[in-house]
């Protein structure tokens, strides 16, 4: 098992037993997803050889290339169905929070 799956494995477990309510542990899981997209976005883009190895070399581009690196068939596409879940949460606590302060 590569670092970056170490890496997301260790930081999920960690967020999910730190944030004990289901909505903390969304935005928790859906913030690392967005940071991991950051990351890759500025080694696609940034130019600067030694920060892309680096980005390259210890994150993982996101949540979906970790689980599609790792596994495969229906256990892949069940982790996917449970990821675009979590993010439809994800988007229904957002929007809840935009309506109440209205």
């Amino acid at each position: 098992m590569s670092f970056d799956a170490v890496l997301l494995i260790v930081l999920i477990v960690a967020g999910v037993c730190f944030f004990r309510r289901l909505d903390s542990s969304v935005y928790f899981i859906a913030s690392l997803d967005i940071f991991f997209r950051i990351l890759t976005f500025l080694k696609n883009n940034l130019g600067v050889y030694e920060i892309s190895s680096f980005i390259s070399k210890y994150f993982p581009e996101s949540i979906p290339g970790v689980v599609n690196k790792y596994t495969d068939g229906i256990i892949s596409t069940i982790l996917i169905w449970i990821y675009v879940l979590m993010y439809m949460v994800f988007l229904f606590y957002t929007v809840r929070i935009l309506w109440k302060k209205r």
